[in-house]
């Protein structure tokens, strides 16, 4: 389960930025995943209360962002949603593709007192 290691990470980014700002506390933490990032977010939740314990983000509100994950055919050049990583063009079956959104795994915004 890489989730445990994603959100000490996440731990760890705002532990910097809230030093870098100089603040006592953070209040809300934005997330921005992808739905292709590899990241199951009901183990999210699971280890979420585990990870931030004892932490700047202990109390802090989080938010996520889920991006849906969009590709761009290198044979037609069609842009269609996708699922997974393994999807077919929709229009001319080629699985030759680009990915354009869905694979994003960032800390967007902080608000921080």
């Amino acid at each position: 389960m890489h989730e445990l290691s994603v959100a000490m990470g996440i731990v760890r980014i705002a532990k910097n930025e809230l030093d870098k700002a100089k603040a006592s506390r953070i209040t809300r933490i934005e997330l921005e995943i992808g739905e292709l990032a590899g990241i199951e977010f009901e183990a999210l939740d699971f280890v979420w209360p585990m990870a931030v314990k004892d932490t700047v983000l202990e109390h802090a509100e989080r938010h996520i962002q889920r991006v849906n994950g969009k590709a761009k055919c290198l044979e037609c050049d069609n842009e269609f949603t996708i699922n997974q990583v393994y999807e077919p063009c929709p229009s001319c079956k080629s699985y030759l593709k680009g990915i354009v959104e869905g694979k994003e795994l960032r800390v967007q915004a902080l608000e921080v007192e």
